[in-house]
């Protein structure tokens, strides 16, 4: 069986795929790729399945040694990619064989990027998925220097191609968030003040959700809730949801966020926001905005 030999990891690499929709009510979280749709676009340029495994690479720094021949693809956070010394595309499938070494950088945009290959990371399943859940610890291990990881059979007939390759682009300014309103949305002081002015994206966020603070340097208000609206039992959460604790800075619930929460969830990303915020980086500067009612 080929392999894929892991000599650096960069800050963080995992092995995710769709993740384990369905589990919730036995406290199980989704998990999966965070930036879901750079995952799927990368199974497809192989001509895997969606549900195929790949590689999420956080902030780069990635390096592969692969065990025999394969043909792989990154997509995600655009940054370089290189076979030996050659530098490959972001975004196009390339051939390896065995020997050669896969390097990511670090991304000029974004945080996360999608390694893929013909025929999938094949690591043993855990509840119908092979994706590491770094909040319960189900599924494979976090991926550290020294692992091997088994490639699967490349012998499934290619999919039909419906979408061709959009690249990452470089943002100016806010990047734009669409949220719709949420089961808790009248625990807001102000109902305004959540799509208000600007957010900037918090170091301590991660799969499990990423916190927003104010500019310091500006005067909009944080997102206040009424006390009463923090007193009440946990409930469920769902990926996406945008929940507020006492303090007014909300939380936007990634990936391997937990099934419940006791803070009000006043509102709730859209499918491409949730894409979207899964690729924010520390310091990023961010406005929610609410869909067309």
């Amino acid at each position: 069986m080929t392999t894929l030999e892991v000599l650096a990891t960069g800050p963080l690499a995992t092995v995710q795929d769709l993740g384990r929709p369905g589990h919730a009510h036995l406290g199980v979280p989704l998990s999966g790729a965070a930036d879901r749709g750079a995952h799927r676009l990368a199974n497809r340029l192989v001509g895997n399945a969606e549900t195929a495994a790949t590689l999420e690479a956080t902030l780069g720094g990635v390096r592969i040694r692969v065990g025999g021949d394969a043909f792989v693809v990154v997509t995600g956070a655009p940054c370089s990619v290189t076979r030996g010394d050659t530098p490959m595309g972001h975004g196009a499938a390339f051939a390896v064989h065995a020997g050669d070494v896969i390097a990511l950088g670090s991304p000029t945009v974004g945080l996360r990027s999608y390694l893929a290959v013909r025929g999938g990371i094949d690591m043993t399943p855990v509840l119908g998925s092979r994706a590491t859940d770094t909040l319960s610890g189900l599924g494979p291990p976090i991926v550290a220097t020294g692992h091997r990881l088994p490639i699967g059979s490349d012998a499934a007939a290619w999919p039909t191609a419906t979408e061709s390759f959009t690249a990452a682009a470089a943002h100016h300014g806010p990047i734009t968030l669409a949220v719709s309103p949420g089961p808790r949305a009248d625990a807001l002081v102000d109902h305004d003040a959540l799509t208000t002015g600007i957010w900037i994206v918090n170091p301590a966020s991660d799969r499990v959700g990423v916190r927003l603070d104010r500019d310091p340097r500006r005067t909009d208000p944080l997102a206040a809730v009424h006390p009463a609206s923090t007193e009440r039992a946990s409930e469920g959460v769902a990926l996406g949801s945008v929940q507020v604790p006492p303090s007014g800075q909300p939380v936007l619930f990634g990936v391997d966020h937990p099934v419940t929460g006791g803070y009000p969830v006043v509102a709730v990303l859209t499918a491409d926001a949730i894409d979207a915020a899964a690729q924010l980086v520390a310091g990023d500067r961010v406005r929610l905005v609410p869909t067309a009612r």
